[in-house]
């Protein structure tokens, strides 16, 4: 009896165990294919002590891209969208708008007129709906805005758009050792009010193109005013730039999806030792969206050409993620 007691107590013991391992296994929503086994070998190697790989928990930075790499990027960059809501909320207050472009094609309804004009065209609408206002004055808005707006197609909060695995990933690599940055072609303050809550990355951890800011005495209290004069472009090469000005080490892991992203992964992986660059690959017409080479959007052609032949590593959204967004159920 007590020997049968025993061996029912080791089964259960040996259950239970197997129960929690599958419980804490990491990236659940990846699917075990070549991208995952990859990462988990990588930071394995590198965190554990006494192996010729190893790398102080200092010196582990890992750098992710928002816009297609963290969330959704289509029909087109979500801070577009922003800006296109704030001239019609503005529109009182300039009743020029209605006859001048691009604004008016905005208050039209026509977005394609007005981003036919390009990155000046963009530009212009950023600097007359980011600008002439406290840092804190912007930062109420974009909270307001980020709280209600919702994807054109979906109907979803634009928050609940974001990518499970990649939530999982940035969990992890926090989880050993690692410090988790935002490098975007987004703007630094559009972003700063959000990502702390959305995906566990603090202010401080986030580098993106920004505005002139200068600081005066309004009613008797300081504040940083933003000016309508662009600061810096975080995009291409202005990303290994950003992440020297703001971070200050070179990435062991850099993680992006077009070529606004190629120098960010060519500069991480030349840092020798061992290091890893991703890059995601919206091949998933049916759950998200399918695009690369000829995308208006968030483009990959270079460097998915010469991913293979660097070694980087390319996540097939269609073949290695189980399920893409938090709110959906496990794809297994």
């Amino acid at each position: 009896m007590i020997v049968r007691a025993l061996l029912l107590f080791s089964a259960l013991a040996l259950t239970l165990s197997c129960v929690t391992a599958r419980a804490v296994e990491p990236l659940p929503s990846w699917n075990d294919t070549s991208p995952r086994k990859t990462i988990i070998a990588f930071v394995e190697k590198v965190t554990k002590e006494g192996s010729p790989d190893f790398v102080p928990a200092p010196e582990r930075i890992a750098t992710f891209d928002n816009d297609g790499t963290l969330w959704v990027e289509q029909p087109m960059y979500f801070q577009a969208l922003f800006i296109f809501d704030r001239i019609k909320a503005l529109a009182p207050q300039h009743p020029e708008w209605e006859s001048k472009e691009p604004f008016a094609s905005v208050l039209k309804g026509d977005v394609n007129a007005a981003l036919a004009g390009g990155e000046k065209a963009l530009l212009e609408m950023a600097m007359a709906t980011h600008a002439d206002m406290t840092t804190a004055e912007f930062d109420d808005i974009v909270r307001n805005w980020i709280a209600t707006a919702r994807h054109p197609k979906t109907g979803r909060l634009y928050t609940e758009m974001v990518y499970q695995p990649m939530l999982e990933l940035l969990a992890y690599l926090r989880a050993s050792g690692f410090k988790t940055f935002i490098v975007s072609g987004g703007g630094i303050e559009f972003m700063r009010p959000w990502t702390e809550r959305v995906y566990g990355i603090p202010p401080e951890q986030v580098v993106g193109s920004s505005i002139k800011t200068k600081y005066e005495v309004r009613g008797g209290r300081p504040a940083l005013v933003r000016l309508p004069e662009l600061n810096f472009i975080d995009d291409g090469g202005g990303k290994p730039i950003g992440i020297q000005a703001h971070i200050g080490r070179r990435p062991l892991i850099a993680v992006g999806n077009s070529d606004g992203d190629f120098e960010m992964l060519e500069w991480t992986v030349s840092g020798g030792g061992s290091r890893l660059a991703l890059i995601v690959h919206h091949t998933d017409g049916t759950r998200e969206f399918q695009y690369d080479r000829e995308s208006h959007v968030g483009r990959l052609d270079k460097a998915l050409d010469v991913a293979e032949r660097r070694g980087w590593i390319i996540v097939d959204m269609k073949r290695d993620w189980r399920r893409i967004y938090p709110s959906e159920p496990d794809g297994k």
